[in-house]
């Protein structure tokens, strides 16, 4: 039988106001906030000036209060607030991607000290229940890949520009007037917001803990309308993709790079602020999720099922932490991209092992081709020092040149 839960929710902005009203108007679960901490002592809220404490201990000491929901901006004081509470027998509920990707292997070594339960469904694609898929329905089954388009803002963008032709500057400030983007947009159009989100999945996929400055992040901020021309010129659209794959027995790569994506792929149809999931299982096949990914009540109504499945004593078990004990994070791949470059020099920093295509004009110059992701990790700061742009074109991920011409050749036999 369900538990009547008390909450103790620490922020009250767009997220927890979005919960707020969800839960008060969910139809088949009832909890009560006992108290609200908030930081900002003047700003003016719509509830009972009683139910807020600017105390954060008033909450994390209170025996009343059995769950703790995080949903604050700041990651480190959020980390604070979690763990001490974890470390008091309390379980949480947080949606901070950031805090839980930066401190992955802390809080799943405190859960099991203090035998509680934290849960995270609403840090990872909006209210699409992607964690919770991969820990019940292939929780026996090997995964090997997970990928798709994890962040609303770029998502956004990356539709006007390409539907309305709007500049990528025009499309930013779009998203930031609907709410959509922050006023500093870093973390989304940067790719770090779907890095912390990809960190996170990869645990419950794969068992393997990555540390997010080992991972590769690169955005839209450099996006070019040449860039946007070849994929209107090759029928593609632009996504921000975030790639977590099985590459051989025992390593598991994990990047986020613009994508250029057929008609083929799930995700050409994923616009706007929407988030889509892609996931291959050994047996099943790919499965394709798709829901809202930004916004106060699609998150709110993630953290809802939270604390609903907590009201049950739900908890995460890893089960592929014990099933792939050896599977480890690996930047050592080959992949396919598309690399627009401004000089020759721009070219040889990358070093290409094949290039399959290739223009040169006045004022615009690129190839597509297989490249080490190691060369684009280290030359990162270059590309966007000097405004270039790279993209992956194409599945094809491997641990050597041979294997990915080998997987070329099988995918044309194919079609």
């Amino acid at each position: 039988m369900a538990k009547n839960l008390k909450i103790g929710l620490f922020g009250f902005g767009c997220v927890g106001q979005g919960l707020y009203h969800v839960l008060n108007n969910s139809k088949g679960f009832k909890a009560e906030f006992v108290k609200i901490a908030v930081k900002n002592k003047t700003k003016q809220r719509p509830l009972d000036k009683g139910v807020f404490t600017f105390d954060k201990y008033e909450i994390l000491d209170n025996p009343e209060i059995d769950v703790i929901v995080e949903l604050i901006d700041d990651a480190e004081e959020a980390f604070n607030i979690v763990s001490y509470a974890l470390s008091k027998g309390k379980h949480v509920v947080t949606a901070n991607k950031k805090m839980v990707a930066q401190h992955l292997r802390e809080l799943f070594d405190l859960q099991h000290k203090n035998n509680v339960s934290l849960l995270y469904e609403a840090s990872s694609c909006g209210s699409i229940p992607i964690i919770r898929t991969l820990e019940e329905y292939f929780d026996n089954e090997q995964i090997e890949k997970v990928t798709g388009i994890f962040n609303g803002t770029t998502n956004y963008i990356l539709t006007k520009t390409i539907s309305e032709k709007l500049s990528y500057q025009e499309a930013l400030k779009q998203a930031q007037e609907k709410g959509f983007a922050e006023s500093d947009p870093t973390n989304d159009v940067e790719g770090f917001d779907p890095k912390f989100k990809a960190i996170i999945i990869a645990l419950h996929a794969f068992g393997v803990f990555a540390k997010p400055e080992d991972v590769l992040n690169i955005g839209i901020t450099t996006l070019h309308p040449n860039d946007i021309n070849y994929a209107d010129e090759k029928g593609y659209k632009i996504k921000l993709v975030p790639t977590i794959k099985r590459v051989s027995k025992d390593h598991v790569s994990i990047f986020v790079l613009p994508k250029y994506v057929d008609s083929h792929n799930h995700l050409f149809s994923v616009d706007n602020e929407f988030n889509g999931a892609i996931v291959g299982g050994e047996f099943s096949g790919e499965q394709f999720l798709k829901g809202k990914g930004a916004g106060g009540h699609p998150t709110g109504a993630a953290v809802l099922s939270d604390i609903s499945a907590l009201s049950y004593g739900y908890k995460y078990e890893y089960k592929k932490q014990t099933q792939n004990p050896n599977l480890q994070f690996t930047n050592d791949v080959f992949v396919k991209v598309y690399f627009r470059y401004n000089r020759l020099i721009d070219l040889e920093k990358l070093n290409f092992e094949e290039i399959t295509e290739r223009y040169s004009g006045s004022n615009y110059n690129y190839v597509v081709g297989y490249v080490a992701l190691e060369n684009i990790i280290s030359n990162k700061d270059y590309i966007l020092k000097n405004n270039l742009f790279v993209a992956l074109v194409g599945e094809e991920i491997a641990q050597s040149i041979s294997e990915l011409k080998a997987e070329k050749k099988s995918l044309a036999q194919s079609r």
